[in-house]
């Protein structure tokens, strides 16, 4: 008997964590510090709640289903800004509006790969990305990276088979944190085009990238609908997680057959979310620079603390977005020290071991710190938690 898709993956890590939690007690003085999810737990601006609280009483057909691709309205807004932002030409066609940015690589996978296909992740990876694949028959083959946690190119193009259909990166990273160097961004680009692939980009995460302009250049290549497929999230930039609204700039092509996929799964993204998105594109972009940088801030005052943890054998490998990664010093396996830190520490993180394969055994020395939703004095005490924890060292 053959197994269900859902049971070639793994159960979902941040739900597996938060199980940590059942049976343990936090003093009042000493609360649980979450750092464990990247999702901002604040709703809205009041502003934008006031103009959702306006479509829903006053348009009639944001209750009913929409196009498939999304409101032309919020399409065109998104070719409109991002080909300024890049520098390139993007029309409303080649722009879908999808239910979360999740949904747009699911629906770029489906659209891109058949059974026993190959596509590249750098590690270590986005656990959905890679619960997609396994669900979808379709091979993820591990691109390593070093201590920088930056892939290499010329690495990903010994992986290329004649199996491979895509190279996945996500810039900011997640878990990593890292920035993708434009230059690096555009050599994967020219191996994904030279080689007939597609570079899927996840930039849920560009708004709080720390460098100023376009992170990189790819738009401005007049063909890069050929190779280059882009994916975003609505949910970081304007605290709509619940709405559900992401994008996808892609080939009209390519889009054709993603509308195939949505039609089956949602009909339409959340009609709601993608009015709240539209106006949040028009009227929130000062806003949007103030949560820029609240959360620049923040990763400066991770770098600022990194001192004192060295000091107890902890290396930071990767800070930006909303995360930092690190490396740190003890013997026992990350798997087993982060439920260990919930009780030790009043601290829930995830392990490294959740963003790696089971055969690497980098992701043992490793936790992702999610800081989305701590403060720099949350941060300051996250750090004096970690150092003070005294578990054998390796």
């Amino acid at each position: 008997m053959s197994l269900p898709r859902t049971a070639a993956s793994f159960a979902p890590p941040v739900m597996e964590a938060r199980r940590w939690l059942e049976g343990v007690t936090f003093p009042q003085d000493r609360p649980l510090i979450n750092v464990s999810q990247a999702a901002p737990v604040d709703p809205p601006p009041e502003a934008l709640r006031r103009h959702i609280a306006d479509v829903a009483l006053n348009l009639p057909e944001a209750h009913l289903y929409g196009p498939v691709l999304g409101l032309p309205g919020l399409r065109e807004e998104v070719a409109t800004q991002f080909g300024a932002a890049y520098g390139g030409e993007i029309s409303a066609a080649q722009v879908a509006i999808t239910a979360g940015c999740n949904q747009a690589f699911c629906a770029a996978i489906t659209a891109t790969c058949g059974e026993a296909d190959e596509v590249i992740l750098p590690v270590p990876w986005y656990f959905n990305h890679k619960m997609w694949l396994d669900m979808m028959g379709v091979k993820s083959v591990p691109l390593r990276t070093g201590d920088d946690l930056l892939p290499d190119p010329e690495t990903a193009r010994a992986l290329i088979t004649s199996r491979t259909r895509a190279i996945v990166l996500v810039t900011p990273n997640n878990p990593g944190g890292v920035e993708y160097p434009a230059a690096l961004v555009r050599a994967f680009y020219e191996l994904a085009r030279e080689t007939g692939l597609r570079l899927i980009v996840d930039e849920t995460y560009r708004d709080f990238d720390a460098r100023s302009g376009a992170a990189h250049d790819l738009f401005a290549d007049p063909d890069w609908p050929e190779t280059l497929v882009q994916l975003y999230s609505f949910s970081k930039a304007y605290r709509l997680t619940g709405h559900r609204v992401g994008a996808m700039i892609a080939s009209e092509t390519l889009l054709s057959e993603v509308e195939k996929f949505l039609d089956t799964v949602t009909i339409c993204p959340n009609q709601l979310g993608q009015h709240a998105a539209l106006w949040g594109m028009q009227n929130l972009s000062q806003w949007l620079s103030g949560e820029r940088a609240e959360i620049l801030d923040r990763r400066a005052a991770i770098s600022e603390a990194m001192p004192a943890l060295e000091a107890e054998g902890w290396h930071l490998m990767g800070v930006g977005a909303y995360f930092a990664y690190l490396r740190h010093p003890f013997a026992m396996s990350s798997r087993d020290l982060a439920p260990a830190l919930v009780r030790e520490a009043g601290v829930l993180c995830l392990p490294g071991t959740m963003f790696m394969p089971e055969d690497h055994a980098a992701g043992d020395e490793q936790l992702r710190i999610a800081f989305a939703n701590v403060d720099r004095t949350g941060i300051a005490a996250l750090f004096d938690r970690l150092a003070a924890v005294s578990f054998e060292k390796r």
